[in-house]
């Protein structure tokens, strides 16, 4: 899935692409991808209308339109945003497809069909599931270390999952979160009432880090993920631990190992990472 970095590169790919663009038609071929109108609905409702601004927030992105709409997306697990000039052939599964003024298309393609779009005035989106109680940006000043310490106390989970539950922090998934766990030295399965002070600055460093370098290297490709233009990201060529299980670890002479925690496949160094008792 999408993390933040990817989600971040395709805003930035398609901002200068579609601002100032008027949308002149859709087709939409799986409505179900809809999540508050009907395809006539939502036709009626975004033609004419201008792009405006793009906004990220967390893993969804919020594109301005005129007269006070916003157009909601979620890419989930293969959900793509292309720009494209009409001439040029549409990808299969390419199930909404927007008309623009000047020869081009906003085409969005989703080969498991787990996206959404939401489409409502502005002060509507707080409707959309989980929007509205999404954390802090981890890249921004109120994501601190005396937030990360408040919401840890007495907190008995797993450290992995907190980083994983949006609403303590938006827009981390796991490639970031495994790598962010190794950076700060820190065991997945660690309570997050466990870590001292110290740990706490340790992981958030990390954190912010990792984020911004795979923002700076435009995303993690390894199969559906590209930017707004077709153009894949170059993060996976600079991870520490994830995908890598059975490698040497690039920290010490170990081994990358990978075990589960809250159900999802994680990427540790157990010399790097040791489990602390809790």
């Amino acid at each position: 899935m999408p993390e933040l970095p990817e989600v971040e590169t395709v805003r930035r790919s398609l901002l200068s692409t579609l601002v100032g663009k008027r949308i002149t038609g859709v087709n939409v071929s799986m409505p179900k991808l809809l999540r508050n109108l009907s395809a006539e609905q939502f036709t009626a409702l975004a033609v004419d209308r201008h792009f405006v601004d793009i906004v990220r927030r967390g893993k969804y992105l919020l594109f301005r339109l005129s007269d006070g709409y916003t157009l909601v997306v979620h890419l989930r697990m293969t959900g793509q945003l292309r720009f494209a000039t009409c001439e040029e052939d549409v990808p299969r599964h390419t199930h909404i497809v927007l008309d623009l003024s000047g020869g081009h298309q906003l085409r969005y393609t989703d080969i498991r069909q787990f996206g959404f779009w939401f489409f409502a005035r502005n002060e509507e989106i707080a409707q959309v599931a989980g929007l509205d109680k999404l954390g802090p940006e981890p890249l921004e000043d109120d994501f601190s270390v005396a937030y990360i310490m408040d919401r840890f106390l007495g907190r008995r989970g797993k450290l992995k999952a907190m980083l994983l539950d949006q609403t303590f922090v938006a827009g981390v998934g796991n490639i970031y979160a495994d790598e962010a766990l190794f950076m700060a030295r820190l065991h997945p399965l660690r309570t997050p009432d466990s870590l001292t002070q110290d740990e706490v600055e340790r992981l958030r460093s990390a954190l912010r880090d990792v984020l911004a370098a795979g923002v700076k290297l435009r995303g993690t490709t390894f199969s559906d993920y590209v930017d707004g233009l077709g153009l894949s990201g170059s993060f996976q060529n600079q991870l520490l631990v994830y995908g890598r299980t059975g490698q040497p670890c690039r920290g010490c002479a170990g081994v990358v190992e990978r075990i589960v925690v809250a159900g999802r496949g994680t990427h540790i160094c157990s010399r790097c990472q040791p489990r602390m008792v809790d």
